[in-house]
């Protein structure tokens, strides 16, 4: 039941990123992907500094750095400009094969070897990415899928590192804000080189900045990071698939954006991957399963989590009920 809790926590990540496309490209105004990157990334690290209240140590200076410039620079700026060149329900399907990249990036960075189930959720996702890009949507800017493609790209390695650098030091608050700062801050000053001046907002789009940053970032990206460290990487990466299905029925509820037989499908086949992974059933094995230099419960407190196992205190005797005479006495 735990597992269960942990994967619906993570979903909250994919259906936020899901309508983020619409907003973005309903409401955010399509010349200024640096400044909309920047102003998505820094209110955001922005609240969850001032609920976390620590700083960066050590190594996590760099590492907030790097995980700042894939998960947050490079990725909202690509996702930006895909959200203003393709409709929401391709530039959210684009998106769907993430967890066949991220399967394999786990695999040789933090040695999680997908299972079989993961691989097919995967494959059965990607089959479905296919109908719903190729045929289903008429003209497609080329442009625009290569802008989202990238964007998987990076953040699935950015997701796979902030896995593996996991440490007790840095506890998922405050590692989201530490990244999303860097991230804001390293987009500044290319914000203000290339575009010159912010570019002035209407209330809609001042509303919209809001949704982007405190739903679609802090609460996703937190969310979607507490997923990580609790699911295999496989299993996170599945369920993003709900990212598309999100992007899908928004654009054709909200947008009016047509839905052909063909799309219809593949949005099946992308939920059907989801089912297949088996993402719950994943997390409880990860759960329960004891590791080989586990120890066995004895008479002793079990030890904490990250505890290491001391020796099991001595079992108490009862009194013997005919002791020794005392050889003192005696004398």
């Amino acid at each position: 039941m735990e597992a269960n809790r942990w994967v619906v926590l993570t979903a909250v990540a994919p259906v936020a990123w899901g309508a983020n496309y619409f907003v973005t490209h309903e409401f955010l105004p399509a010349d200024g992907p640096l400044y909309g990157a920047a102003l998505r990334a820094l209110p955001a690290g922005a609240v969850l500094l001032l609920l976390s209240r620590k700083r960066p140590r050590g190594d996590w200076w760099w590492r907030s750095a790097v995980l700042g410039l894939l998960n947050v620079s490079l990725f909202f700026v690509l996702v930006y400009v895909a959200s203003q060149l393709l409709p929401t329900s391709v530039a959210s399907t684009v998106m769907a094969v993430a967890p066949l990249t991220m399967m394999l990036l786990a695999w040789a960075l933090t040695a999680e070897r997908p299972g079989a189930a993961a691989l097919t959720g995967a494959v059965t996702g990607l089959a479905g990415v296919a109908l719903m890009l190729l045929r289903g949507a008429g003209e497609v800017d080329a442009a625009g899928v290569l802008a989202s493609a990238a964007a998987m790209l990076v953040s699935s390695l950015g997701h796979v590192l902030t896995k593996r650098w996991a440490t007790p030091d840095a506890d998922v608050l405050s590692s989201t804000a530490w990244q999303l700062t860097a991230g804001g801050l390293l987009l500044l000053p290319a914000a203000v080189v290339v575009e010159g001046a912010p570019p002035a907002l209407s209330p809609s789009a001042l509303l919209a900045f809001g949704y982007v940053s405190l739903v679609a970032t802090a609460l996703a990206f937190t969310a979607w990071f507490a997923g990580l460290r609790r699911l295999p990487a496989a299993s996170v990466g599945l369920i993003g698939l709900l990212n598309p299905v999100t992007g899908v029925l928004l654009g054709v509820a909200v947008a009016g954006e047509a839905l052909t037989v063909q799309q219809l499908a593949g949005l099946g086949l992308v939920l059907g991957g989801v089912v297949l992974g088996g993402p719950a059933r994943a997390g409880r094995r990860r759960a329960v399963r004891p590791s080989a230099d586990a120890p066995l419960p004895g008479p002793g407190p079990l030890p904490l989590p990250d505890q290491a196992p001391g020796p099991a205190p001595a079992a108490e005797t009862a009194p013997d009920p005919f002791p020794a005479p005392d050889p003192a006495r005696r004398r």
